[in-house]
């Protein structure tokens, strides 16, 4: 009996920008994985990995002997380190898969036009930026507040930072195009990993013992 593809990710947040982005790019590129289809049907299970060490991610589910699709964001040194000696680990095992996002995170990925389409307004921002706190901070001074943002305390900045996260990973993820994806990741990172869940999910109905936890996927 097959078992589901894990596609595990860091947050709740990253999983519906992948589900929404193929979601929306379907009409247009209509190989991709119907991941909402997909998790109906049991064939793939979406994991938030809720922080924690990133080196104990590859190992979190391995026990339950499934195929694994990681995906990780880069973010910035040190940090990117501990997460590509997570990748590896996972490259390590026969069946699984992990990759490391070029950009800092998946919203670095979203185009500025697709963000002003869902209503946000305009915003400039690079690879390397931090998309969210960027965001938040430009509506939080559109508000005319008494306190500027530099004096907020940081938890306050990251509450508000965590609410332009969720809304750029759902209301303005579902603005974006092939053309405008084009544009943003001309090297093809997002449909490649949706062109690799896809692959693993077909091999994962087909398996056999494996150092993956129990399985191997089929060449």
């Amino acid at each position: 009996m097959s078992r589901p593809l894990l596609i595990l990710l860091e947050g709740s947040n990253d999983l519906e920008f992948l589900v929404r982005l193929a979601a929306r790019l379907r009409p247009d590129l209509p190989h991709l994985p119907d991941l909402r289809q997909w998790q109906a049907e049991g064939r793939i299970v979406l994991v938030p990995l809720g922080g924690g060490d990133p080196a104990s991610w590859p190992d979190r589910l391995r026990a339950l002997g499934h195929p694994e699709f990681h995906l990780y964001d880069r973010e910035q040194q040190p940090e990117t380190d501990v997460r590509q000696q997570a990748v590896a680990k996972v490259n390590a095992r026969p069946g699984c898969r992990a990759a490391l996002t070029a950009k800092r995170s998946l919203e670095n990925y979203l185009h500025p036009v697709a963000i002003r389409a869902a209503g946000g307004g305009d915003l400039a921002f690079g690879d390397d930026d931090p998309v969210s706190l960027l965001l938040a901070r430009r509506w939080y001074g559109e508000q005319a507040p008494e306190v500027p943002w530099g004096a907020l305390a940081r938890r306050a900045q990251r509450r508000l930072a965590a609410r332009a996260k969720r809304w750029l990973n759902t209301a303005a993820v579902m603005q974006m195009t092939a053309d405008l994806l084009a544009m943003r990741d001309p090297t093809g990172e997002l449909l490649g990993w949706l062109q690799t869940i896809a692959e693993l999910a077909k091999s994962s109905r087909e398996p056999t013992r494996s150092p993956c936890g129990a399985l191997r996927l089929l060449p």
